[in-house]
């Protein structure tokens, strides 16, 4: 049963902005080290960037108000799988916190082009 969707489109050119003015202090509080190693190895970091920026906005927008408080954009991580696939990771304690909710699977789908990144967020209760 489906518990919640979120959807978000982000503008690469203002990711892009931002991380030219903030540099490292803006990736590292929002963005995993994982999502950064991924990220940097990319021609175009930004466009990367601005898309896992879209889908951790899209996760928040699936919390409610109780299970959104105290979780920030590092508590989510997106991570491809071994068939290159994007999926959500979350930090232990929000793990928990869905899943005492019974909320057992988000599914994700990403795109972007030069311009514009978006994402969608399905989190699905058992």
């Amino acid at each position: 049963m489906i518990h919640a969707i979120g959807i978000d489109i982000v503008e690469v050119g203002r990711i892009e902005d931002i991380i030219n003015r903030w540099g490292i202090a803006f990736i590292q509080r929002i963005y995993t080290q994982e999502e950064i190693d991924y990220c940097a190895c990319k021609a175009r970091t930004s466009i990367h960037f601005a898309a896992r920026f879209a889908a951790k906005e899209a996760f928040m927008k699936c919390l409610g108000d109780d299970l959104r408080h105290g979780v920030t954009m590092r508590h989510i991580a997106v991570v491809n799988n071994r068939n290159g696939i994007p999926v959500l990771k979350f930090h232990q304690g929000l793990a928990d916190r869905l899943a005492s909710r019974g909320i057992m699977t988000a599914h994700i789908s990403i795109s972007h082009t030069d311009n514009y990144a978006t994402a969608m967020v399905i989190l699905e209760k058992t």
